[in-house]
């Protein structure tokens, strides 16, 4: 894989799948959608995806990002993000008569419904998950009981609770199986009484992307994943190829490639977080390009075919024009 000149050509794998989900596609679609019915500006609490050049993209539509309700004028058209928002939040826009198209992705939703479901049958609910992500801070306050949060084995001995608590555990939607093992690991060992969702209501997204990353790394001598800093997944996927012991960066877009990181590379395999579009993907191939000559191949991988409908009131707008 390795390559000794600084002329030769270089060898660019791309992951398969990788970039926009399901999830992320309906989002983007929601506003874009809600632009095209209601005229800007339209309202959209945080980011409606972790990606600064998607969001600088719907901004130049005519769409503005706030990150509290109250910033949002009365009457005005609203969009929750990918990510869910808590309970007070959805009471608090309905207190203000707000129109409200809620972009939360269905597999969060799913994580919502399923923590309640937990609760209303007497367990106490484990959330494992980062403390401060936008997910997290949502299904928190989606749950009417309290969420114990826990990202390590370590948090998960130190809960405040006896061994005979019935437990239950819902996860973030951007962590894996691979990522969640260990701690679900150890609350099966620290409780008796134990259950959560089966591997089947992981998210499949972040699973295929990690799964495929795992595949690129063992045939590149670089990784570069494209995705932002704040973005969980995009993050986990630069971890994994540092984890495989292949030198990897997360980058914005082509500008962050640094040169130097080609010397003695043969092959560079890339990837994109689910809130990445492809055209980053482009660009950072563009930016490669322009250092050594390339030649690119996808990998095989898994094909996804999952496509998620839009809220109905979108639907009966969109019908009624």
């Amino acid at each position: 894989m390795t390559g000794d000149s600084a002329s030769s050509p270089l060898n660019v794998l791309l992951a398969s799948p990788r970039g926009f989900c399901a999830g992320v596609i309906r989002a983007i679609d929601i506003v874009e959608r809600a632009l095209e019915l209601y005229g800007a500006p339209v309202y959209v609490r945080h980011e409606i995806v972790h990606n600064r050049r998607v969001v600088e993209r719907l901004r130049a539509m005519g769409a503005i990002f706030v990150e509290e309700l109250d910033e949002i004028p009365a009457g005005a058209p609203t969009v929750f993000s990918a990510h869910g928002v808590a309970r007070s939040v959805e009471e608090a826009a309905a207190a203000r008569d707000l129109p409200v198209l809620d972009a939360t992705c269905p597999l969060v939703t799913k994580v919502h419904v399923q923590g309640r479901r937990y609760v209303k049958a007497g367990r106490t609910l484990v959330l494992i998950g980062h403390a401060g992500h936008a997910e997290v801070i949502g299904t928190m306050g989606q749950i009417d009981a309290p969420v114990h949060l826990v990202s390590t084995a370590e948090d998960v001995v130190a809960l405040p609770l006896a061994t005979d608590t019935p437990i239950a555990y819902v996860t973030q939607t951007t962590l894996s199986v691979d990522d969640t093992r260990g701690v679900i690991a150890a609350l099966h060992q620290h409780f008796d009484d134990v259950v959560g969702p089966d591997v089947a209501d992981i998210c499949y997204a972040t699973q295929n992307r990690q799964t495929a990353v795992r595949d690129l790394a063992r045939q590149s001598d670089l990784l570069i994943v494209v995705g932002a800093r704040n973005s969980s997944n995009s993050s986990r996927l630069r971890e994994i190829g540092d984890e495989m012991g292949v030198p990897s960066y997360l980058v914005d877009d082509g500008s962050a490639v640094d040169p130097l990181w080609l010397n003695g590379v043969g092959t560079v395999g890339i990837t994109a977080g689910a809130s990445a579009p492809d055209e980053l993907v482009e660009n950072v191939i563009a930016a490669l390009a322009a250092v050594r000559p390339v030649a690119v191949r996808q990998l095989d991988g898994v094909k996804e075919e999952i496509e998620f409908t839009l809220p109905a009131q979108l639907r009966r707008a969109m019908a009624a024009e």
